[in-house]
């Protein structure tokens, strides 16, 4: 189960807004844990990468599940909560609309290179210099071309979808099958496959099968065993929840606990 969070009051604006001279600026931030900051907007752009712990993110009707070595991007004025999951160690650019190097009408969860991350470093430094310029236009090329990754978990509306996906939020390992679930909440089995596709355009094992990925990495980030997280997901066994992680993501369950690593020469794990 998550952890519960705690409502403070935190600034969650920017120390240096981005400027005509200054379009790409860094602050860096240690976040008490657990900490939920209640939706906000802002004119700029915003990417948020948690070097250590992890952040839940929910813009637009979705939830996204940031873990370190990825960053989410936010548009500008796009209204956005945030959950620190533990204690944040956060790195956030905020970067002006005209050089915004995604869309501005979606959020999206990226993956930060080791390039990517020594720049981000770099540029918290402040500086005037042309190599200072530089490393901004490279940071907004290196955020243009990094890889995407769907960690985002759209929410319904409908009451009876509404329903049933915040059951299986509170308890992800619960394999009923739609049939059981259409009982569950008064609706019938085709009812509730439309809803699927046509609230949330997707099927509904497939958004099950998103949610588990989200609440697992959410806990692999946090030091849950992984024999542990399995269970918790709805997998009998470790082998069998790591070979559906691998096919999902593209990388093993280990890739999101630890230190980052280079990606020089392979991932150990690929074998």
């Amino acid at each position: 189960m998550p952890a519960e969070v705690v409502s403070v009051a935190f600034d969650c604006l920017p120390r240096l807004a981005p400027s005509a001279d200054e379009p790409v600026t860094v602050n860096q931030r240690r976040v008490p844990p657990d900490v939920a900051v209640p939706p906000h907007r802002h004119p700029w752009g915003q990417l948020a990468y948690p070097v250590s712990g992890a952040l839940r993110i929910a813009a637009a009707g979705i939830a996204w599940i940031v873990p370190p070595f990825r960053a989410v991007w936010i548009p500008p004025e796009m209204e956005h909560d945030v959950v620190m999951i533990g204690q944040v160690d956060l790195r956030t650019l905020y970067i002006a609309r005209e050089v915004a190097p995604l869309a501005l009408d979606r959020c999206a969860v990226v993956d930060v290179s080791p390039l990517l991350r020594n720049l981000i470093e770099a540029l918290a430094e402040r500086r005037t210099d042309r190599r200072h310029r530089l490393m901004m236009e490279l940071v907004l090329e290196e955020i243009r071309v990094a890889p995407p990754l769907s960690l985002g978990l759209p929410l319904p509306k409908d009451r009876r979808l509404k329903q049933l996906c915040d059951r299986l939020m509170a308890d992800p390992a619960d394999d009923r099958g739609l049939a059981e679930w259409a009982r569950e909440v008064a609706a019938s089995e085709r009812t509730l496959a439309r809803l699927f596709r046509a609230e949330l355009d997707t099927s509904f094992g497939a958004w099950r099968q998103q949610l588990r990925l989200a609440r697992a990495v959410d806990d692999i980030t946090r030091g849950v065993p992984l024999a542990r997280v399995a269970a918790e997901v709805g997998y009998a066994s470790q082998a069998a929840f790591s070979a559906m992680f691998r096919r999902a993501l593209g990388v093993p369950p280990s890739r999101f606990s630890g230190a980052p690593k280079e990606r020089r020469g392979g991932d150990p794990e690929q074998g």
